[in-house]
């Protein structure tokens, strides 16, 4: 939830801060005092675009602070938070809360911060979007937008899982779909690639290279070119260990000879310093073995053939072939190799490989026409649901005679339809990202009216109630976040301003919902009450937090600006206490 917002040089505001509580919290204040700044703030922490024309004229900038509270969320949405914090390098504060903020300069660019690090205004968004669900005049407006339909309708369905199903299906099928259209329109060019991969890779294949061939050949090349100084040193360091090959005796003096000479020389002693010493030189003797056997095994594997550097030559010279060509080493000529057989896998253009891939194509259709089947069915099953609980939500908000409906029928196929979807009944639709269906709210507001797109048939204030309605139907899809209404009562007077108050307050129950409202009878049944307000003519606006006497005087000010009258106060008095009986009912 929102435990705190800090504002500063936004719009009226010069400085304030606000603090939240679980319920419904309701800012109200006269035209103009900056009411709607708060909103305005909460939708920049959304990651709202930032317009420079929103700082307070005077100041450089402006800046939003938020603070969260997530102990109330569900076990899906906190993961998803805890996911969000952690790739961003947030942290949360001593308390547990997360900051998040946002500042816009005069001069145009704005910055975003979260748990401390500045962030893209993108990762904010995504952190509030999982926390805060804000409602304007223009959300209404996008309630008309058939994405923004559909979306309400999948939200009650809890269609997650096909919806997944059926993307990861399409996915796959227009992925191959596309690969069939590009071989068949490409085809003499694919054929003419594929001849020249098959070129190369036949070269490759009868070089037959080894990794890291190349380099090794340098080094045996270079090791042959000083083949007689090599096995010289090899020579006569063999022969200063162990004596000459052409000494039969072997009583040549030696290092081998000499160490063992004086090992013998001290081990005869009985001295135990000497003998010590003795025991040292074992192991140099040892040592002295094991360096005249590699010696002896180094010259047995130096060639002896004088034509070993003229093949090693010839050799170099076939694999350089293939580094001019293909890549800077033998490594990558071996990579460049692999690559194009993947490729070749591709580029078959061949009559078997396309009626193969043409198969694959409609195998994969048909599970994508299984999946929209199933996401289908479960929106048509949802939408009776749906349009049920609507209706009967719109009767509590005094529209008794209202009716509300959802449609959900084909996508329509357009003309230059990339990628349209046949039906097992012949209908051939749109696949669309989210499915084969099209998604209609209908309403009417009265009995014995037709039912009419809801874009056509709904007022204002309708229009309020309609998404009131439908937010506290969807509400348990989210409970424990934070729902934000800005004058979602426009348009609504009497008792249909009651009832949206009710409505408000329970679902408050589940949520903290804060309102930003014109109406008394919606701020009488608020658990808290903030009022935003000037302290004089031009100044800047703050927000404190009313009880007892100063809440009835601003109930009686907004029932008709009689805030300092008694029959105002009277009125507000009791339209306050007839709110709080109704809530001690419920509870």
């Amino acid at each position: 939830m929102l435990s705190e917002i800090r504002i500063e040089s936004l719009g009226a505001i010069s400085a304030a801060t606000a603090e939240f509580d679980r319920g419904l919290t309701v800012l109200t204040g006269e035209t103009g005092a900056g009411k709607t700044m708060v909103v305005t703030g909460l939708h920049l922490l959304g990651g709202a675009r930032a317009d420079p024309n929103r700082v307070r004229s005077g100041s450089e900038r402006a800046v939003v602070e938020g603070r969260f509270l997530t102990s109330d969320l569900g076990d899906g949405v906190a993961r998803r938070v805890d996911d969000l914090l952690e790739s961003s390098g947030a942290e949360r504060d001593d308390d547990g809360s997360i900051i998040a903020a946002r500042s816009v300069s005069k001069d145009g660019p704005s910055r975003a911060y979260l748990g401390g690090r500045s962030v893209p205004a993108k990762s904010l968004s995504n952190f509030t979007t999982e926390l805060l669900t804000l409602h304007g005049q223009n959300d209404q407006l996008r309630l008309m937008r058939p994405d923004e339909q559909r979306a309400a309708l999948d939200r009650f369905a809890a269609v997650d899982k096909p919806l997944r199903r059926y993307r990861a299906a399409r996915d796959e099928w227009l992925a191959a779909r596309r690969d069939l259209t590009d071989r068949r329109r490409r085809e003499r060019e694919l054929a003419q690639e594929a001849d020249r991969l098959k070129f190369g890779l036949t070269e490759i294949d009868n070089v037959d290279p080894s990794p890291g061939e190349d380099d090794a050949l340098v080094d045996d090349i270079r090791r042959l070119s000083e083949l007689d100084a090599l096995r010289e040193a090899a020579l006569t360091a063999r022969a200063a260990l162990t004596g000459a090959d052409d000494d039969p005796t072997g009583d040549a003096m030696s290092a081998a000879n000499l160490a063992a000479q004086a090992k013998s020389a001290l081990d005869g002693t009985d001295d135990a310093t000497l003998r010590s010493l003795g025991a040292q030189l074992a192991d140099a003797v040892a040592v002295i073995g094991d360096v005249a056997g590699e010696l002896g095994d180094y010259l047995g594997a130096l060639p002896t053939d004088a034509s070993t550097l003229e093949n090693k030559l010839a050799r170099q010279a076939e694999l350089r072939t293939l580094t001019r060509k293909y890549a800077a080493d033998i490594d990558g000529v071996l990579a460049w190799a692999r690559e194009s057989r993947e490729r070749l896998d591709q580029l078959d253009v061949s009559e078997e490989a396309l009626a193969g891939l043409e198969r694959r194509v409609g195998e994969l259709q048909a599970q994508v026409v299984a999946a929209a089947a199933d996401l289908t069915k479960a929106r048509l099953k949802a939408a009776k649901g749906l349009a049920k609980a609507v209706t009967a939500e719109l009767s509590g908000l005094a529209m008794a005679g209202a009716e509300f409906t959802v449609g959900v029928a084909p996508l329509a196929v357009r003309a230059d339809d990339s990628a349209p979807l046949t039906l097992p009944d012949g209908v051939v639709v749109h696949a669309g990202h989210d499915g084969v269906d099209a998604v209609d709210f209908g309403f009417a507001a009265h009995r014995g009216t037709d039912v009419l797109p809801l874009s056509k048939s709904a007022s204002g204030g309708e229009l309020s109630r309609v998404m009131l309605a439908i937010e506290v139907v969807l509400a348990a899809s989210a409970e424990g976040t934070t729902m934000v209404f800005d004058e979602v009562d426009a348009g609504v007077g009497g008792r249909a301003a009651v009832q949206i108050g009710r409505r408000l307050a329970r679902l408050a129950r589940t949520h903290q919902v804060i309102v930003v409202t014109h109406l008394p009878q919606v701020a009488a049944y608020a658990d808290a009450h903030l009022v935003v307000d000037s302290s004089g003519r031009g100044k800047a606006s703050g927000v404190r937090r009313i009880d007892d006497d100063d809440r009835v005087a601003e109930l009686a000010r907004m029932l008709a600006g009689l805030g300092e009258s008694d029959s105002g106060r009277a009125h507000a008095r009791e339209l306050l206490d007839a709110a709080r009986a109704e809530a001690a009912e419920t509870d």
